[in-house]
């Protein structure tokens, strides 16, 4: 059985060091939902509900679960960055998970009790961006050229 792990010295790939950085990013977002100032309205932030207050950036909806989240992908990039197919899958997978949380955000009510992460319009495009863009980064930077493009 193959092992997926790094040796020491070797170099990342294209797909660990996207998967890195992306992993990097929702942990530093899913930090600074929790830092008053970065975060407006903090005093408004609850664990989860579309009643959260708090505002990311004063632009994106956020709540102690949303937050939490970030943190979780965040890691969860950091932890299988050290793999090529494990970068592959989170960028793939990570993506199709933020279009169908777009999706969620588009069809569900953003005062209902439904938007429970909370999501806001902004929330919601960024998810898309962010869906495609992972999506984009896991098959671009793991696609094969053909023996033609090799000539």
């Amino acid at each position: 059985m193959a092992t997926h792990t790094r040796t020491p010295g070797a170099t990342r790939s294209p797909v660990q060091t996207a998967a890195l950085l992306v992993g990097t990013v929702f942990l530093l977002v899913g930090i600074l939902g929790f830092i008053p100032g970065v975060t407006a309205h903090y005093g408004d932030m609850r664990f989860a509900s579309h009643e959260s207050g708090a505002k990311l950036l004063g632009i994106f909806q956020v709540s102690v679960l949303h937050n939490l989240v970030h943190l979780a992908f965040g890691v969860a990039g950091l932890a299988v960055a050290r793999a090529v197919t494990g970068a592959r899958t989170y960028l793939m997978a990570g993506g199709a998970i933020y279009l169908v949380l777009w999706l969620y955000g588009l069809f569900i009510g953003h005062g209902s009790s439904a938007n429970f992460v909370p999501l806001n319009t902004a929330d919601n495009w960024l998810h898309f961006v962010l869906g495609i863009g992972m999506i984009a980064l896991g098959a671009l930077l793991t696609r094969t050229r053909s023996t033609a493009d090799n000539r």
